[in-house]
């Protein structure tokens, strides 16, 4: 039987406590290393094995490419099970630290004490705390004193609004009771330099508000877009809430080959700006563009691939889900001058039928980033029958491109693989197909 143990490293003798025991695995837990791997390098961050994230950080980089080229392979032979070429080595990330973009932290407050707090037989009258949810538990939050995986301005930034609210009074949310005044904050950093910050009250006290962001813009110049929204429901999802900016523009921009994009608070962007450029120039190199070729670009999210690729296409036409992801990819083929994309939201099994195709041409090539969820088997189906003839699958989990891959392996054969590496320290992997549709005998 297969046990998982998380925090173990190849080589490790421990002792472990089984949590969980199904038919063909177990979970454990560390109870104690009798002798740790010669392989684990010590971790970087105070809160490792208790915070959700970054998992991998006691093994060597090296290591967590192995693991994961190996991720993908295991994928494509054992789900995908069809002939594949040899995978192309990982792209690992030039910086494994404050590679991030992006952070979200919560404010709660009843802080998670840990069992080595607890133990201590110490009082904790403080409970006021920002950081992270701890796995599988929507209402338990991680005070963080410092996360390596943004820039350190994100830590100041948090600290900053957390001694504030502490030194003046303010209510922290109680994630059980849904109140108080200081929720959520999200914090974006571009390779550009531009700073996005967005504060999420749990309650609508003008006053107070201004004061604090007031605070934020005069202790951080270096904020370039200063926004808040007042969240009132029992989800911390900003979706569908009115953003509204307290001081600077209400959008940062990253920027790519001298193409801008501008991301706004509810946009999508990934989340590692330089493994980002690697990911979209191996699309863009698989895709194989003259030209002269009409692409789709399936869930093109804010047009970021759509607007990357149009310089070497006749035509690009984009498809998602969320509207205001589509009104962001317009802006974007707006503000870089691009004249030759077409943009439609809705939901794409709906959108992408043989009357759309039959409308705006038979694509001769696709470029295909679902969700972790891969794809539907009616986008399936409509994309064997437009019979393009190069596709290119991004994905962020292996598993469900694997399985999407046996579907298409009917009219298409793998011509390449290249995994990429967007997250350091973490088991996720992107990995990028190129499939090309097979000669009729």
């Amino acid at each position: 039987m297969v046990v998982f143990i998380p925090f173990a490293a190849p080589g490790d003798v421990v002792d472990v406590q089984l949590m969980k025991k199904k038919k063909s695995y177990a979970e454990g837990r560390i109870e104690r290393i009798i002798t740790p791997s010669d392989k684990r390098v010590e971790p970087r961050c105070e809160h490792f094995t208790i915070c959700g994230g970054c998992r991998w950080q006691h093994i060597p980089y090296e290591m967590q490419l192995a693991a994961k080229q190996q991720q993908v392979e295991d994928a494509m032979r054992r789900i995908a099970k069809v002939e594949i070429p040899e995978i192309s080595p990982i792209l690992g990330s030039e910086n494994i630290w404050a590679y991030r973009n992006k952070m979200e932290y919560t404010f709660s407050n009843k802080r998670w004490l840990t069992r080595e707090q607890l133990s201590s037989g110490a009082d904790f009258p403080e409970r006021d705390g920002a950081g992270f949810h701890i796995p599988g538990a929507f209402d338990k939050v991680l005070d963080i004193n410092c996360c390596h995986l943004q820039d350190d301005l994100g830590n100041q930034l948090r600290l900053f609004v957390k001694r504030f609210g502490i030194e003046h009074g303010y209510s922290f949310y109680d994630l059980r009771a849904n109140s108080g005044l200081l929720r959520t904050l999200m914090i974006r950093i571009a390779s550009t330099g531009e700073v996005m910050a967005l504060m999420s009250f749990g309650e609508d006290d003008s006053e107070k508000i201004k004061a604090l962001l007031d605070a934020m813009r005069k202790t951080f110049p270096q904020i370039t877009s200063l926004q808040y929204c007042i969240n009132l429901k029992v989800n911390d999802t900003i979706t569908d809430q009115e953003i509204l900016v307290h001081s600077g523009k209400p959008y940062i921009e990253e920027e790519m080959e001298g193409l801008k994009f501008r991301i706004g608070p509810k946009s999508f962007y990934q989340t590692n700006s330089r493994q980002a450029y690697r990911l979209y120039k191996v699309a863009r190199e698989m895709a194989g563009l003259t030209g002269s070729e009409l692409v789709y670009d399936l869930y093109t999210g804010t047009g970021t691939i759509a607007n990357f690729v149009s310089r070497q296409a006749r035509q690009v036409i984009g498809i998602e889900y969320v509207p205001e992801a589509i009104e962001d990819a317009k802006v974007n083929s707006e503000v870089n001058g691009i004249k030759n994309t077409l943009f439609y939201a809705g939901d794409m099994k709906d959108v992408l039928n043989v009357d759309f195709i039959e409308k705006h041409g038979r694509p001769d090539v696709m470029i295909i980033d679902p969700p972790r969820a891969g794809m539907h088997q009616d986008v399936v189906d409509v994309i064997l029958a437009a019979e393009p003839k190069t596709l290119v699958y991004v994905s962020c989990n292996p598993a469900t491109q694997a399985r999407d891959i046996a579907l298409l392996d009917a009219k298409y054969q793998v011509a390449a693989i290249q995994p990429v590496d967007m997250f350091p320290h973490t088991h996720h992997v992107e990995n990028v197909v190129k499939l090309d549709l097979r000669i009729k005998v």
